[in-house]
């Protein structure tokens, strides 16, 4: 476990003889149980040190005092950059890790709206194996029938396009797996 036992803190204690003593491996429980064998030892109370994270510790005229705590807790990487992640960066991160993502390729005539290519849906992390082919089958059907209404409607705005087979094909997710995935039309107007 990396636990030292207690004849081995024992040992450790006498031939170190330290004149403060903070432990610091292990669970709270661990920390609590290791300062009072340095008291049990005979390390006066005021010199042992039982601090959570974050707390600094400043020894200075051989007395040590606490300072103010420094920040501790998750720091959050992003690329090359540091610390603060976007919220909406987590929100998109937790929907994929729980509901995974579905990309719908497109290719259509800006001036018509007739399809080019398409549509193709990929997934990611969601659909079983056995399930992938009909649910995509299926939610292909429904950006077909997305750009079916299109035909009267020219000039075509594409972002609400995108909108609405976004809407309509997380609804049927859910309504076909229970799960809400990240759906993220992509419609190349040639």
């Amino acid at each position: 476990s990396g636990h030292a036992k207690r004849g081995e803190l024992k040992l450790m204690l006498s031939l170190v003889k330290p004149r403060y003593f903070m432990p610091i491996h292990g669970e709270y429980r661990h920390l609590v149980k290791h300062a009072q064998l340095a008291l049990d030892m005979g390390l006066p109370e005021d010199h042992i040190l039982l601090v959570e994270d974050g707390a600094v510790i400043c020894f200075k005229d051989q007395k040590a005092r606490l300072e103010d705590p420094v920040h501790t807790g998750r720091i959050l990487v992003d690329g090359k950059g540091v610390g603060d992640v976007g919220e909406m960066v987590l929100k998109d991160r937790r929907r994929l890790s729980g509901h995974g993502m579905v990309i719908v390729l497109l290719a259509v005539d800006e001036k018509t709206g007739e399809t080019i290519y398409g549509p193709d849906l990929i997934s990611r992390g969601f659909v079983f194996e056995d399930q992938k082919g009909t649910i995509l089958e299926e939610g292909k059907g429904i950006v077909l029938e997305v750009l079916d209404e299109l035909e009267d409607s020219i000039p075509i705005e594409w972002v609400k396009v995108e909108a609405d087979i976004k809407r309509r094909l997380r609804r049927f997710f859910h309504k076909v797996i229970e799960r809400s995935p990240l759906v993220l039309p992509i419609i190349i107007p040639m």
